[in-house]
């Protein structure tokens, strides 16, 4: 959130579902002892006699373990998997990284890096525990290219078994530089053995915002939340402008498998839409945590009508642009239940990032009306969950944050009332050029569905009023 920083050490990031333990890019994520915790910065007068006596069993601990274990440890792992075992207790998206992990994300936010272009998840539970599952690849990527598909399960890694793996270092092997290969072994069909692809990694430069003209409408494709968004937004809207004659009369913003990023971007994506107000606002346990994020006055789209497009895949700032259109009533949401990302990580840097950075959950996200985005995520104002023939599920279901283990708020989520099931809505395949249904070329209903309403203005005015007035009775 680079214009809030509380200090030029912090800054207050939505790495979307990419956190370690969570979703990530593969991209690529004695007295002796409490003395040394002490000086690297702690608040020492918040810190109680219980807490010291505590840290001073962390130093038996620790001294126990130097001294006795059957081989030498390593100070250094040893003291990671303290800092990571302590972390892991919070939530899932707070984490330690690497100076080399700390660089990668930094390299991500600039909106390129070097790896496979894909965001994976590793369940805790369920029958896909232990397995790298695959929530979405990144457009034009080495992954999504060889045909990797959200849910699939990476279950080997140049010959060596995933399971028994953490996270990070499933996400080690397959990271690398530029020009070199990795050979995955990927389950689809879960009834069915795996089967091999071999990927060669390469610099993954993600245009954070595409578009193109679909009749008299814009589309613009966000993919994520990096420095190039705002710049990419503005650039695509002159294009379309340009491009139609006497401009779009109206804009579809796709924000489908977008996992986030910067909180600045998503802020500025919003206020193009807006007439100024509140976009987003963060509550945190400090009062330094607890800001609004305003609007400037000024719409670039001149009121015309906007549909944003969400699916379970996206998540953290997508919601915040999602939930703040949606509350504003400048806009109608349509697809599927979002991630449900709500929570604010600032990004520490230790020791100036020679030690790497902490990445700590330090607030929540709320949209204007005061909804939480956390573990439930942004309700389309038209649910459209989409299959395909022989498809037994939606197209596109896959972990939700209040699947993630010590997500936050998750018992508050059981308890609140749910929506009612929707029916999925058929689609079909392209056909190729034999005449036959293409599964590599699906047609996109929900796009479809979305430029049919824009294109019949009383529709849109009428699916807006009555988004709106659903969202009223339903906060009473």
């Amino acid at each position: 959130m680079q214009p809030s920083e509380n200090s030029p050490r912090r800054r207050p990031v939505l790495a979307g579902a990419a956190s370690a333990g969570a979703l990530a890019a593969a991209a690529l994520g004695g007295a002796l002892v409490t003395a040394a915790v002490l000086s690297a910065g702690f608040a020492r007068s918040t810190i109680s006699a219980d807490t010291f006596r505590q840290l001073d069993l962390f130093g038996e601990v620790f001294e126990q373990v130097y001294q006795n274990y059957v081989e030498k440890p390593e100070d250094a792992k040893l003291v990671k998997g303290a800092i990571d075992g302590m972390l892991a207790g919070l939530d899932p998206h707070s984490s330690y990284m690497t100076a080399e992990d700390f660089t990668r994300m930094q390299e991500q936010t600039r909106g390129s890096f070097a790896g496979l272009g894909i965001q994976v998840v590793m369940d805790n539970e369920g029958p896909d525990k232990g397995f790298v599952k695959v929530i979405a690849p990144i457009d034009d990527t080495p992954a999504q290219k060889a045909g990797i598909q959200t849910n699939d399960l990476i279950t080997e890694i140049d010959g060596v078994e995933v399971q028994g793996m953490t996270i990070d270092q499933a996400i080690e092997k397959l990271k690398g530089a530029k020009g070199t290969s990795v050979e995955i072994a990927v389950v689809r069909d879960r009834t069915k053995p795996s089967f091999k692809l071999k990927l060669v990694r390469d610099i993954v430069r993600v245009p954070a915002v595409t578009h193109r003209v679909e009749g008299n409408f814009g589309y613009i494709r966000v993919s994520n939340f990096s420095e190039q968004t705002e710049a990419g937004l503005i650039k695509a809207m002159k294009s379309l402008d340009k491009a139609i004659a006497g401009g779009p009369k109206g804009y579809v913003i796709d924000l489908r498998n977008n996992p986030g990023g910067l909180l600045d971007q998503a802020v500025a994506l919003s206020d193009a839409f807006l007439e100024g107000g509140e976009i987003v606002s963060t509550r945190g346990r400090n009062p330094k945590d607890t800001l609004r994020e305003m609007g400037t006055p000024g719409d670039l789209a001149k009121g015309k009508p906007v549909i944003v497009l969400i699916n379970g895949g996206s998540a953290s700032a997508s919601e915040i642009v999602a939930g703040a259109l949606q509350d504003r009533n400048r806009a109608l949401v349509l697809g599927t239940q979002s991630f449900g990302k709500g929570s604010v990580q600032t990004v520490i840097p230790l020791q100036n990032g020679l030690q790497g950075a902490l990445r700590l959950t330090t607030a929540r996200y709320y949209t204007p009306s005061g909804r939480s985005i956390q573990a439930h995520g942004i309700d389309p104002d038209i649910e459209m969950p989409v299959k395909y023939p022989g498809q037994e599920e939606p197209q596109g279901e896959r972990p939700s944050e209040a699947t993630l283990k010590g997500a936050l708020d998750v018992e508050k989520e059981k308890n609140a009332k749910k929506r009612p099931a929707v029916e999925p809505f058929l689609c079909f395949f392209k056909k190729g050029p034999d005449g036959k249904p293409n599964e590599n070329d699906p047609n996109d209903c929900q796009l479809d569905r979305a430029l049919a309403i824009l294109a019949d203005t009383t529709a849109y005015r009428a699916a807006l009023a009555d988004a709106s007035a659903a969202r009223r009775s339903a906060a009473q």
